[in-house]
């Protein structure tokens, strides 16, 4: 690296070209490698009805190699992602090695980047083996400076001439664009919860009827609010009357803490907003017993009582399996140390989302509980991780 005083705008630019050619070697080197642990791990014939242990799974489209479910965490740990992450990874890579080969042979001479050649991948892993070759030859010498609508483009093409059942069926379902979301994950500090949606204004029954029940609803409030505070408000009040279905939104408070934990949103609220949630017309609130979670709960039984799977919950909101982010709540309560030499304790217990059950379950993959340290997770190649 130069010294400050010897730098010069070329030598910045020739480090930076110098840093990025490296870089680009290393992602081709790593895809390359994506390759060889699926060889080094292959499946057979994917067998769908196998649902709870390991099976082969088919991460790419036909043709191309199956690997072993059981194989693909350990690799997705090394280049730093999650499982899922890594299957799509692993998937992109044998996509482009055994059904677009044309694609990969630029790729590994450094003129198409992988990042661009990995979206192709994913774009053509649906398709039959002659629509990926289609593609493959239609993209091959153009891709580098192509655009995303250019390969979308030939996709929909190669789907229409190779597989025209398929392409049809994707059209209709093209044409159903509906939708309606309310972003819990986005919730502001101020409690506010963004949604966004298209509804077909054709159809009575659903944006022409939607803004007439909030126009309706909206002029019955506080005049003194504005319109559209009031239409919010409106939003939250459908489905108060008989149609009523129950939604439970989780909260909890701690001794001492002058916020109130939101679960569901993985947020935090006022006292005072929760206060104005329950007040609303239609809220029904349920109140549950406090659990303390330092408390150390037991059952002579395999399976944790509902109070300490609840407990399990709330000490830990995620699967403990490193870089793995989905909620606890769906998942299972495991025994860290296989039951019945390790009791049913609280102590002894973690949530795992359910495909990483399997994955301990099934497999070599084995993990404790290190003080100061957390989860420490031992791969069937005896790496380990921290959860």
């Amino acid at each position: 690296m130069n010294q400050p005083g010897t730098l010069t705008p070329e030598s910045v630019l020739d480090a930076a070209r110098a840093t990025r050619a490296g870089i680009t070697d290393l992602e081709i080197a790593q895809l390359q490698q994506a390759v060889e642990w699926v060889l080094l791990h292959p499946g057979d014939e994917v067998d769908e009805s196998v649902d709870w242990s390991m099976r082969e799974m088919e991460i790419a489209g036909e043709g191309a190699p199956t690997i072993d479910e059981g194989a693909i965490a350990e690799f997705a740990l090394a280049i730093g992602v999650s499982t899922d992450s890594g299957r799509l990874y692993l998937g992109g890579a044998v996509e482009l090695r055994y059904r677009l080969p044309r694609i990969w042979r630029k790729v590994r001479a450094g003129v198409v980047p992988v990042w661009k050649a990995r979206k192709v991948a994913q774009a053509t892993h649906s398709l039959p083996m002659a629509g990926a070759a289609a593609v493959d030859r239609a993209l091959y010498f153009v891709l580098h400076k192509c655009s995303y609508a250019e390969i979308d483009r030939q996709v929909n093409r190669a789907r229409a001439e190779h597989d025209p059942v398929e392409a049809g069926r994707r059209y209709v379902d093209s044409l159903e664009k509906r939708h309606l979301h309310v972003h819990l994950k986005y919730m502001t500090s101020d409690g506010l919860v963004p949604v966004s949606g298209m509804l077909d204004v054709a159809d009575v029954a659903d944006a022409v009827a939607l803004d007439a029940s909030l126009a309706a609803k909206a002029s019955g409030l506080d005049p003194r609010l504005s319109l559209d505070v009031r239409r919010s408000m409106a939003a939250g009040m459908l489905g108060t009357g008989e149609t009523h279905r129950e939604v439970v939104v989780y909260t909890h408070t701690r001794p001492g803490q002058a916020m109130v934990e939101v679960e569901n949103t993985r947020s935090v609220i006022t006292p005072g907003h929760l206060k104005e949630w329950c007040q609303q017309f239609g809220t029904k609130v349920t109140v549950r017993p406090v659990i303390d979670l330092n408390e150390e709960l037991s059952t002579d039984c395999y399976e944790p009582t509902e109070l300490m799977k609840e407990q399990v919950r709330l000490r830990r909101p995620q699967c403990v399996f490193p870089l793995c982010h989905r909620p606890a709540r769906p998942g299972d309560a495991d025994h860290i140390v296989e039951w019945p030499l390790g009791r049913t304790t609280t102590s002894n217990l973690a949530p795992l989302c359910r495909g990483h059950h399997r994955l301990k379950t099934h497999t070599a993959w084995t993990y404790s509980w290190v003080p100061g340290i957390g989860f420490v997770w031992t791969s069937p190649l005896g790496h380990r991780h921290t959860g």
